[in-house]
C-alpha cells in the first residue's frame, strides 16, 4: 500500500535585514519556527535558503506580503512578490503569497524579558509561522 506524502511548506517573513523561516505540514495544518536568515546580498540570502531547502525538503513556499490596513500595497510589497518569484525560479517549487497584515504585532505578544536581538529573531520566526497558518486557514 502506498501512502501519499503530506504537503510540506516553507514559509518566509521577508525583511530587508532578516527573513523569518517556518516549516509546516498542510495535512496537520501546523507550523513550527525554523530560523532567521540574515538578509545580506541576494547571493548570501539564497545560499542560506538553499541549505534549508535541502534539509527540510519543502514541496512549496509561502511568502507573507504586507499591505496597509486598507489593503493598499506597502512599500515592501513589490520586494516580497519578487522574492516569491525568485524562490520559484531558483528551486522549481510553487510559491504563493498571503496577506501578512499584523503578523509582527501578534508575534510580539509575550516576548518581554528577552534582549532586543532575541525579540526581533523570535518575532521574525513567529511571524513566518503565522503566515503559514494563515495560508492553511485560507484553505488554498
Amino acid at each position: 500500500m502506498h501512502c501519499s506524502r503530506p504537503t510540506t511548506w516553507m514559509a518566509f517573513d521577508f525583511g530587508l535585514k532578516r527573513i523569518g523561516v517556518a516549516f509546516g505540514n498542510g495535512l496537520t495544518r501546523t507550523a513550527q519556527p525554523v530560523c532567521v536568515v540574515q538578509a545580506g546580498s541576494d547571493t548570501q540570502r539564497f545560499e542560506q535558503i538553499e541549505k534549508l531547502v535541502k534539509e527540510w525538503q519543502p514541496e512549496g513556499f509561502v511568502v507573507g506580503v504586507p499591505c496597509h490596513d486598507d489593503g493598499q500595497p506597502h512599500e515592501i510589497t513589490r520586494l516580497c512578490q519578487r522574492f516569491a518569484r525568485q524562490l520559484t525560479g531558483r528551486f522549481g517549487l510553487q510559491s504563493v503569497t498571503v496577506d501578512e497584515r499584523f503578523t509582527s504585532v501578534v508575534a510580539q505578544v509575550g516576548l518581554t524579558g528577552k534582549t532586543r536581538a532575541d525579540r526581533k529573531r523570535e518575532t521574525d520566526m513567529r511571524s513566518a509561522c503565522l503566515i503559514l497558518e494563515q495560508y492553511f486557514l485560507e484553505g488554498r
